[in-house]
């Protein structure tokens, strides 16, 4: 009975490692598309700053380009800027809460492997072929 106690366990906390992985590279790909995001809005405001004030600037909308302000894009681009700062700090923030849940599982894990010795062997013959 122990056994099958044991094993239902270790289906469990393999199931919720297999979860959390999955989360943590989810969450992982969202912060380089953030980064992505933040460093192409300096560097689009890096150029925006370079230009004088009177210089046509255009922005594009699908395949139209749009005559706009120049403080009009630098708005647009610092506030991209200041979003992906913001998206990012909370994505570590995640990150950070996932990879402490990842090392509790993985601890729950060990233990339930010490205690039952024949659950181990088992699980490495299968994992043998």
């Amino acid at each position: 009975m122990a056994d099958e106690a044991n094993r239902t366990a270790f289906m469990e906390i393999q199931g919720r490692m297999i979860e959390i992985t999955g989360k943590l590279k989810q969450v992982q790909s969202q912060m380089r598309n953030k980064e992505g995001e933040k460093k192409r809005a300096f560097l689009t405001l890096e150029e925006l700053r370079q230009i004088s004030d009177d210089t046509n600037t255009y922005k594009s909308i699908g395949r139209t380009f749009v005559l706009e302000p120049k403080s009009v894009l630098v708005n647009e681009q610092e506030k991209k800027l200041k979003d992906s700062e913001t998206a990012i700090t909370s994505l570590q923030t995640s990150k950070e809460y996932l990879e402490k849940q990842m090392v509790e599982v993985e601890n729950n894990l060990k233990e339930l492997l010490q205690q039952d010795p024949f659950l181990a062997r088992q699980i490495m013959s299968m994992t043998v072929m």
